[in-house]
């Protein structure tokens, strides 16, 4: 879905020396691959590679970040009959905000993402949806670090979200929220090691 995503998304980074002032702001980017999984239409859809950009306040703990995903295409069986192809674009509504725990080094964000698909195929027949195809309100993707994360590593990070009404589909439009708008959706991204800007 950067995307949904898609995406998503999350980011941070902790100051390697420890002697740095608190009112220090440390700049990271990562790496991003993941996936998605959408519940309605039961299929998982690639992400990535992408680029997540992240500043956190090394004093708080809180975060921003943004994330960038090249379009998405993927496939699944519309009634188990009809092969369907589409392509998407997870489009950030804002930057990413979220909290690392200073503590413990785990991870929470929250993104708010648009969902546009840009191009449709049924049976190999290219379906119209035109340019603005897209979530009429932009979708909530809360994630959190998993086991063996580590801000300078990288690692997953993962959440679930709900997926909203499509708008601007033309005569796609009943078809499209028929089949992907609804709860159960999940994501997971990977980053890589951290480049950290000094």
């Amino acid at each position: 879905m950067a995307g949904v995503v898609g995406s998503l998304a999350v980011a941070v980074i902790a100051v390697s020396s420890g002697t740095a002032s608190a009112a220090t702001l440390v700049h990271a980017t990562y790496k991003v691959t993941g996936s998605t999984y959408l519940n309605g239409p039961d299929f998982t859809l690639a992400l990535g590679p992408g680029e997540l950009t992240s500043v956190l306040n090394a004093k708080t703990g809180k975060l921003t970040a943004q994330l960038s995903l090249p379009d998405a295409t993927g496939s699944f069986s519309e009634l188990d009959l009809i092969p369907v192809t589409a392509t998407t674009q997870f489009i950030d509504d804002g930057p990413t905000t979220g909290k690392l725990n200073l503590d413990t080094g785990a991870v929470q964000t929250t993104s708010k993402i648009t969902l546009r698909i840009v191009s449709l195929s049924a049976a190999g027949i290219g379906v119209p949806v035109g340019t603005a195809c897209e979530t009429s309100s932009p979708v909530v993707v809360q994630v959190a670090s998993q086991p063996k994360f580590n801000v300078l590593d990288g690692g997953n990070l993962a959440g679930t979200y709900t997926i909203g009404d499509f708008a601007g589909c033309g005569l796609a439009t009943p078809l499209i929220n028929a089949t992907i708008p609804g709860p159960g959706n999940s994501i997971t991204l990977t980053l890589g090691k951290a480049k950290i800007k000094r």
